[in-house]
């Protein structure tokens, strides 16, 4: 499935929303784990987070209900995002 490129401007038109997709392809992680690595805000994470996961690239693995402890996974979208991006040099 070729990436929707609104979706990947979207992405790469925030250095957040970079670090934090990059960051993810690894791994599932908490907000302040990502922040952590990439040296940013928790703050700014956590918007970055929202965002992506409100264009359907990142989902929580927890229950909606926890606000401690909560980790952020990649989807299926989320992938084919980034994969465009590397495969263009976007980032």
């Amino acid at each position: 499935m070729k990436s929707d490129w609104d979706v990947v401007g979207y992405v790469v038109s925030s250095k957040y929303r970079i670090v934090v997709l990059e960051r993810l392809i690894e791994s599932p992680a908490p907000p302040s784990t990502i922040a952590e690595d990439a040296s940013c805000s928790v703050s700014h994470i956590s918007r970055a987070l929202q965002e992506l996961r409100n264009r359907g690239l990142t989902h929580l693995l927890v229950p909606e209900s926890r606000k401690k402890g909560r980790i952020y996974g990649v989807t299926d979208k989320g992938n084919q995002v980034w994969e465009t991006i590397v495969s263009e040099k976007l980032a």
